[in-house]
């Protein structure tokens, strides 16, 4: 339920809801807005009877919301929400940012030359993974807290802030001492207990939609964090298993549209696990673009013959600098505004 405000309500009008709301054993999210305040009712399993709110001072209507997402909804939250990763600045309105680098970290000389390259390319963010989530045990599993520690270090030469998954509730705050933004990968979307501790920390974080979640989940699993106070969250496309083996997985491109009429929050598309195919990434990461993504992350190494994970849909250093040149140019014909300091 969302309690709308009169533009005139005052404080003493505001807090008197709030108590209302709160007697009838539920809490009271408080949304301020540029005209008026609204108040979200969180913790109902039903339908709440609105009869002791209604005709409380102040108050202009009550609007039943039925979705298991609230926080997340556009119901709740009209406006869309911009969100500040380091300098970098992602939402609706914005230029689509570009998030760039390898699949794993495998040595200081890999992840330095990678960032450099996207750097002098004009990527907007620094991506790279420290723990791996692996289908099999006896693959690499990444560098850990060495990685993060590598990842920092071409962080502060390169000016890049970054993004790196984070894989249980006990490493949070360790990857949160080094990383700008956390990303919680396809595997650990519905990770309840982690995506609880995310909800307390005050870094950005970005969820990757699991491989068989529907939409609803995926917003759902967004809710967890906005609830725990979190309200940085970006969510990520990034391919759903289907019965084609054509591709590593099935872009749902319609999500783009879809969720930025459901929800206010930023949504970008990861074109490299959608297809596994290096072939195949630069039109799919155009593709999104024109779809109205708020950006896009690639996979990108040096070597990609040699990655220690996912070489085959790793873009090359020059592969990335030619996409790059075209991604600008769509960018400036759809006409965003280049970011500051670009």
């Amino acid at each position: 339920m969302l309690i709308v405000m009169n533009h005139n309500a005052g404080k003493k009008q505001i807090e008197a809801v709030i108590k209302a709301v709160e007697r009838m054993g539920f809490s009271a999210a408080p949304i301020p807005g540029s005209e008026r305040t609204a108040i979200g009712v969180l913790g109902n399993k039903g339908y709440v009877d609105d009869s002791t709110v209604r005709t409380l001072p102040g108050v202009q209507e009550v609007i039943h919301v039925s979705k298991p997402y609230k926080l997340v909804s556009r119901d709740f939250h009209p406006r869309n929400t911009i969100i500040k990763v380091g300098g970098v600045e992602i939402g609706a309105g914005k230029r689509p940012v570009v998030m760039a680098g390898p699949c794993a970290v495998e040595s200081e000389e890999q992840i330095l030359k990678t960032a450099r390259a996207v750097k002098a390319a004009g990527a907007d963010m620094l991506r790279g993974g420290a723990f791996k989530p692996r289908t099999g045990p006896h693959t690499f599993q990444g560098m850990g807290e060495e990685g993060l520690k590598l990842l920092a270090l071409a962080s502060r030469e390169t000016g890049l802030p970054f993004v790196t998954e984070v894989m249980s509730p006990d490493t949070v705050g360790l990857v949160a001492d080094y990383a700008d933004m956390l990303q919680v990968g396809a595997r650990n979307m519905q990770n309840f207990e982690l995506l609880k501790e995310l909800g307390k920390i005050r870094k950005p974080v970005l969820l990757k939609r699991g491989m068989s979640a529907t939409i609803e989940e995926l917003l759902a699993a967004a809710e967890y964090m906005l609830a725990e106070g979190n309200s940085g969250v970006i969510l990520c496309e990034r391919g759903i298993r289907t019965f084609e083996t054509a591709t590593r997985n099935t872009l749902d491109l319609a999500v783009v549209p879809l969720i930025k009429e459901m929800s206010h929050l930023p949504i970008l598309i990861d074109p490299s696990h959608a297809t596994g195919r290096r072939s195949l990434v630069p039109a799919i990461a155009k593709a999104a673009l024109m779809a109205g993504a708020d950006g896009i992350m690639l996979e990108v190494h040096p070597e990609p013959e040699k990655a220690l994970s996912d070489g085959p849909q790793s873009l090359t250093l020059q592969g990335f600098e030619k996409l790059m040149e075209e991604i600008r140019k769509l960018l400036d014909f759809l006409g965003y505004q280049q970011a500051a300091g670009s």
